[in-house]
Order: C-alpha cells, then sequence, then structure tokens
C-alpha cells in the first residue's frame, strides 16, 4: 500500500481544514477529518500541540517582548513570564504595559504589584497569586 496515494486520495475526499469545522454527520472535526467528538485527541497529540505552542511563546518573550533580557531573567521569572503569555495569548500579554517596563528595569517588586493590580488577577486568583509568589520569592 502507498500511503501518500491513499493520503492524497482521503485529503481529496475529505478536504483538510487547519480548524475547527463540524463535518457531514454533524461531529466537531479538524484536519483531515479527525472526529474531536468521539475520539478527541491522544496525550501524544496533544502534548505535540502544546510543544509548539510553547516554542511560539518563548520566541515571542525572547524576541519581541523581552529582547536581550528573556534568557538573562531567573529561572522563576521566565516561567512566570511563559505561563502568562501561554495564558493570555498574544494580545493579551502585551496589556500588561507598566508590568513589562517593571520587568524590563528588573523592578520585580513593581512587576509582581502590578500583577496583582490587574482584573486577570481577580479572574483566575489562584493562578495569578502562585505567580505573583514566585516574582516575589526572587525579590527576597
Amino acid at each position: 500500500m502507498d500511503l501518500d496515494v491513499i493520503t492524497e486520495q482521503l485529503v481529496r475526499h475529505e478536504g483538510e481544514r487547519l480548524s475547527l469545522y463540524v463535518c457531514t454527520a454533524g461531529k466537531i472535526s479538524i484536519g483531515i477529518g479527525h472526529n474531536l467528538t468521539d475520539k478527541g485527541i491522544s496525550q501524544e497529540m496533544s502534548r505535540f500541540i502544546f510543544k509548539i505552542d510553547l516554542e511560539e511563546c518563548i520566541l515571542d518573550l525572547s524576541k519581541e517582548i523581552f529582547p536581550g533580557y528573556f534568557h538573562g531573567f531567573p529561572d522563576d521569572i521566565q516561567h512566570v513570564l511563559l505561563d502568562m503569555r501561554f495564558q493570555m495569548g498574544h494580545t493579551g500579554f502585551r496589556r500588561f504595559k507598566k508590568m513589562i517596563v517593571a520587568f524590563k528595569r528588573l523592578n520585580f517588586e513593581e512587576a509582581a504589584k502590578q500583577m496583582r493590580d490587574s482584573r486577570w488577577h481577580k479572574q483566575v486568583p489562584t493562578r495569578a497569586n502562585e505567580l505573583v509568589k514566585m516574582v516575589e520569592g526572587v525579590i527576597e
């Protein structure tokens, strides 16, 4: 059996969509007819997608937001920033203008204050408190 031939045939018959869609059977699907409603995804697929998303966050933080700073930050600060950037996405993270400036100035106390004084902190208090404590731990 030639897997390239059957792949081409199935792409022709199923189509290939890179975002969610509802197939003719009413199932939420993605890709080349992958039925998310009934099958979901495997942990391997989840981790593969996650790795790509995390690499995108690292590149954004190190090349766009904190060029020359990010990889020099203590590990806990890098982890906090990655956690926040991952959760909020490209646009949402950039709304934390004062916090970003504080981190660039290595003013972790002010950065923690800006994190605490945000709508994000009210929306996800458990996560936010853990991340604020990680920043404060670097100050001590």
